[in-house]
This record gives C-alpha cells, sequence and structure tokens, in this order.
C-alpha cells in the first residue's frame, strides 16, 4: 500500500474538475477519467507500465461528472494499493450506472432547478439583479463543489468498499428533499407571477399570508394537507384576478 502525496492528490482533484472535457461518443468521459488520474499514475508507475496504466483508464468510462470523482478517487486508491487491473475494471463497470442515476437525480432534477427558483423568486421579490445571479451562481456552485469534494475524498479513504459508504449517504433522500424545497420556490414563483400580473408588478401582503399559511400547513399535517391548501390557493388567485378585472 502507498500513500499518495498531497501534491498528487490535490492536482488529481483539481483535474477531475475538467473530466467532461474530452467527451466522446466512443469512450464517453474515460479520456477525462485518464486525465484525472494521470498524477497518481505518475507516482506509482514508470514507463511502460505507466503506459499501460493510461491506457487501461482511458477507455470507455461514464458517470455524473459531480460523482465520477467517487470512483476516480477509489481507483486511485485501487491503484496505490497494488489491485489487479481485472478488478478496478469490475469495480468501475459496477459504479457507473449508480453513479449516474444518482447524480442526475440530485443534480440535474433537483439542485439545479431549485437554485434557479431562488434566484427567480429573488427577482420578482425586487431583488437587484446582480444579487438575483449571485443567489444562483454562489449556492449552485458551492454545492456541486461539496458534492464533488466529497466523492473524492470518500472514494480515496475507501476504495473498493465506496459502494457501502454510498448507499449510507442516502443522496437519493437529499434529493428528494432538495426538489420539495423546489416546489416551496416554485408556488412562491407561481404566486408573485399571478399577483404582480394582476396587479401591475406590486407584491401583496395576501400572498405572502397564504403562502405562510400554506407551508405551515405543510408542515404540520403533511400530505393531508394538499387538497385544502391547493383549494385555498386557486381560490385566492381567482379572487385576485376577478377583482383586478373589474
Amino acid at each position: 500500500m502507498t500513500e499518495l502525496s498531497r501534491s498528487t492528490r490535490l492536482s488529481t482533484f483539481l483535474r477531475s474538475l475538467t473530466i467532461q472535457g474530452s467527451w466522446n461518443y466512443r469512450t464517453m468521459i474515460g479520456g477525462g477519467f485518464a486525465f484525472a488520474i494521470l498524477p497518481v499514475l505518475r507516482e506509482l508507475f514508470e514507463g511502460p507500465r505507466l503506459d499501460e496504466a493510461v491506457r487501461r483508464h482511458a477507455e470507455h468510462f461514464n458517470a455524473h461528472p459531480y460523482l465520477a470523482g467517487l470512483a476516480l478517487g477509489a481507483t486511485a486508491r485501487l491503484e496505490a494499493d497494488g489491485a489487479e487491473p481485472e478488478l478496478m475494471l469490475r469495480f468501475k463497470s459496477a459504479i457507473k450506472g449508480p453513479l449516474g442515476g444518482m447524480g442526475d437525480a440530485l443534480m440535474w432534477a433537483a439542485w439545479l432547478p431549485t437554485t434557479v427558483l431562488i434566484s427567480l423568486v429573488a427577482h420578482f421579490a425586487g431583488a437587484s439583479p446582480w444579487l438575483c445571479v449571485l443567489l444562483f451562481l454562489i449556492p449552485y456552485n458551492a454545492g456541486h463543489v461539496a458534492l464533488r469534494l466529497w466523492g473524492f475524498s470518500t472514494g480515496l479513504r475507501w476504495g473498493h468498499d465506496v459502494g457501502r459508504v454510498l448507499r449510507g449517504a442516502a443522496l437519493g433522500h437529499s434529493a428528494e428533499l432538495v426538489s420539495r424545497g423546489g416546489v416551496v420556490l416554485l408556488g412562491m414563483l407561481a404566486g408573485f407571477l399571478c399577483v404582480a400580473g394582476a396587479r401591475g408588478g406590486s407584491i401583496e401582503l395576501l400572498w405572502f399570508t397564504l403562502m405562510a399559511v400554506a407551508f405551515a400547513a405543510g408542515l404540520m399535517f403533511g400530505e393531508r394537507a394538499w387538497r385544502p391548501a391547493a383549494l385555498l390557493t386557486v381560490g385566492t388567485v381567482v379572487c385576485v384576478l376577478t377583482v383586478a378585472a373589474r
């Protein structure tokens, strides 16, 4: 077992940020994976063994780019531990599917839409354009960089056993929680649009009160509250639009 140097670990992680840079239909992110793990291979191998190691990691590999670092860190640990190439190939083949599915659900279906909605809600609440941009860029990038750091460090620590850690991380549950927050923001945005269109751009206290009541009811009563909350919301919007039409 070889302990990788700090500079090698840092260089590998930084390279993982560009893992999609050589994406193609034949190897997907395989070339980027080989580029990212190259500092590790250079520390461990020389000459023909280095060439062979680079070639085997440049083969087909595909995963969500923000979670690919978990496979990268685990593979780096396997290389440092002297694992057989066949074991690393089986490991990468087994983990790429879960990393792709979890990453899509957490980042593309939950985190990205939610951070966009934060910015949109801030805009319709009267925030300045620069603040709206920052309210998207800062949370979104902080979230995906934190996920990348967690994945790489976890893979580097646990190696082949990273699957157990991945199951215990409950990323699916995290995606569900983020999605719920996004649904709340989507409801707020819909209300802002309705009230702004009816009142020439002003946001009334009525809608803030309605949102607070519906949100509190959801926290207290769960799914049982969605029908009354939906009826109350629709009724209020209809009343606002009717009054505005007069």
